[in-house]
């Protein structure tokens, strides 16, 4: 099967709505190819490694997380930037990019899908554009203690996660913000919630993770970024019926 990247990008666009966040680089078509398009690779990053894999797995897009371009940047094409664009137009595959909007879709988003690895339900939300949620176990359970809580998200996620917390006691109210999210713990801590996981760790969380008795998660930005992208191409290319493939390249960070 194969399809005209115009109603592709079109219904990447409707599903997650890029016009309803104010972003930190542009979302949608980073990088024109192909105009017909039969595959999909997904994947967290527009990393070289990951473009040279959907070279090799016949890809002609690439949906991504974390795109070429972002606020701020030179503008200048050298180096890592030219060596990723000169292979992405050499075998003119589409790059397609969607940062928060990937965040928050409701069902197949970072924090959906977040959720849905470590067995969560989100009630509400809270924080900057309301990229955060907030809820619990999704069998109303507790977990006995923030460590209970550590050594679960570390066996769903199959990575070491760094706790911060001082409290021994039960936590129920969980809130969670995929990625980089350290400045959403105070929002978290505001909300009433018992822990926040996040992927990273700035050095003021830890601060007010034991001052404040709230349990502080940094589980890794690419841990807890890495279900969206698949999520999000998959359900995509089921809908016209392209082939999807998921590759993970992998990070440390």
């Amino acid at each position: 099967m194969m399809i005209d990247r115009t109603p592709l990008l079109a219904a990447f666009d409707a599903l997650l709505q890029p016009e309803r966040f104010r972003d930190y680089g542009p979302n949608g078509l980073q990088v024109e190819g192909c105009a017909q398009v039969s595959k999909i690779v997904s994947g967290v990053t527009a990393s070289r490694a990951l473009i040279e894999a959907a070279i090799a797995a016949k890809a002609d897009a690439i949906f991504v997380h974390h795109g070429l371009f972002w606020r701020g940047q030179s503008g200048c094409v050298t180096g890592w930037m030219k060596q990723r664009l000169a292979l992405l137009l050499a075998h003119d595959i589409n790059l397609l990019a969607y940062h928060l909007p990937l965040d928050a879709h409701a069902e197949l988003g970072n924090n959906a899908q977040l959720a849905k690895q470590l067995g969560l339900l989100g009630i509400s939300r809270f924080g900057e554009q309301d990229l955060g949620w907030l809820g619990g176990r999704s069998d109303a359970a507790e977990f006995a203690s923030a460590q209970a809580l550590a050594d679960h998200v570390a066996c769903r996620l199959n990575r070491p996660v760094a706790l911060v917390s001082n409290e021994q006691r039960a936590i129920k109210k969980i809130a969670w913000c995929s990625g980089g999210a350290q400045s959403y713990f105070e929002a978290a801590i505001a909300a009433g919630a018992d822990a926040f996981i996040t992927g990273e760790l700035s050095e003021p969380q830890a601060h007010l993770a034991r001052e404040c008795g709230v349990a502080y998660l940094a589980c890794g930005h690419h841990a807890t970024e890495r279900y969206g992208a698949p999520a999000v191409a998959a359900h995509i290319a089921a809908q016209f019926g392209l082939a999807h493939e998921f590759i993970d390249i992998d990070n440390p960070a």
